[in-house]
């Protein structure tokens, strides 16, 4: 970790804001080539950024997790922009989960029977070049208030299937806190809505952010789940410990979904302690997902292969609580898929053979009819 980045430049006070981290957030190219040092696929990239597209944001903080010097850091090759974006591979697509498709009000997703997702703010802290949004983050007009969404309040007023509503962007928890509980208050308006869940990379790239106000502030709104994005073991700091802990002892269940990401966490080992540093953290590894194809991803996404190769070397390594689902989600929004490596050797009347994660052929008998 480079992480005294910033501490010379301000008071360590100043640079636990989190206010402070996103007013100082490097947004240029000349900025970056500053602090790292760029190949020419990264400077042509970031300039890039600058004009179309996806934009370039990173916050000092997780800036200072990055190498300087070597292009290969895990945490580098998530946020730097990459000349590769400019390349679109067979297959990819500008909104890869059929989003548009299945916009009922606007701002508003519904692709599951019993759920939505409501897009409540554009911006995060820090834009990753994998981003399935990236046709929209950043360039879409900033958080949304209540009077903007009072469409979507009215669908789901009037859609009482739909229990289950996930808040997301953009990061909504890089919004004010009067804003953020704000909508929450106008969800608990509708009887039908169970259960709330954040999307939020915020206790990764902005853990400043989980002050004790904000999670005062939304504890009053339960059932409220976190769902986060931890990619690599790098990421589970002090700070990002203490956030976490601030959402779990304030009754937030907190769930992580990693991406996989070629060059970043594509291995055994890397996913290994990356899994069980969130266990520790009492942060559940809910999906391994298999990265969205959104253009311009190519130099970031693994085979198909490559997942089931690692999930299958994950089963029977790892405690049930520390291993996720591996997860595709379909193109065109057609919903989720998982994946799991076949165990089963032979179908036999009234027996099945399993190959065990250890190698061992294992016979099941059925109950007799």
């Amino acid at each position: 970790m480079n992480r005294p980045l910033y501490s010379e430049l301000e008071p360590i006070r100043e640079v636990q804001d989190w206010h402070w981290q996103i007013r100082h957030a490097i947004r240029s190219a000349t900025q970056l080539a500053s602090l790292l040092k760029l190949t020419p696929e990264e400077r042509a990239g970031a300039i890039a950024a600058q004009t179309a597209g996806l934009p370039l944001s990173i916050t000092p903080y997780y800036l200072g997790l990055c190498d300087p010097t070597d292009a290969n850091c895990p945490i580098r090759r998530q946020v730097v922009p990459s000349d590769f974006e400019q390349m679109q591979a067979p297959g990819e697509l500008v909104d890869p989960l059929g989003e548009v498709s299945h916009e009922v009000a606007p701002d508003l997703i519904q692709r599951y029977p019993d759920r939505a997702l409501l897009l409540v703010n554009d911006r995060c802290a820090v834009y990753c070049r994998f981003c399935t949004r990236s046709r929209w983050v950043g360039q879409a007009g900033g958080a949304r208030s209540v009077e903007r969404l009072r469409e979507a309040f009215s669908y789901l007023q009037g859609h009482p299937e739909i229990r289950d509503v996930i808040l997301s962007g953009g990061d909504p928890l890089t919004m004010a806190t009067p804003k953020i509980t704000q909508l929450l208050a106008e969800l608990r308006r509708i009887p039908s809505v169970e259960t709330i869940r954040i999307a939020t990379r915020v206790p990764v790239t902005l853990p400043q952010r989980v002050t004790l106000e904000l999670v005062e502030a939304m504890r009053s709104f339960h059932p409220i789940w976190i769902m986060t994005h931890f990619n690599h073991a790098r990421e589970l700091t002090p700070e990002s410990q203490i956030a976490c802990e601030r959402l779990v002892d304030a009754g937030f269940p907190v769930m992580n979904q990693t991406v996989l990401l070629r060059g970043v966490n594509d291995s055994v080992s890397q996913l290994t302690e990356l899994f069980r540093g969130l266990v520790r953290q009492r942060v559940r590894p809910y999906y391994l997902l298999q990265g969205d194809p959104v253009r311009g991803s190519s130099h970031l996404r693994t085979p198909i292969s490559t997942g089931l190769h690692l999930i299958g070397e994950l089963q029977g390594r790892l405690s049930g609580i520390a291993l996720p689902k591996l997860i595709v989600d379909t193109p065109g929004g057609h919903g989720k898929v998982p994946l799991c490596p076949d165990y089963v050797v032979k179908w036999g009347k009234g027996i099945t053979r399993f190959r065990s994660p250890f190698g061992v052929d294992v016979d099941y008998f059925d109950p007799p009819e």
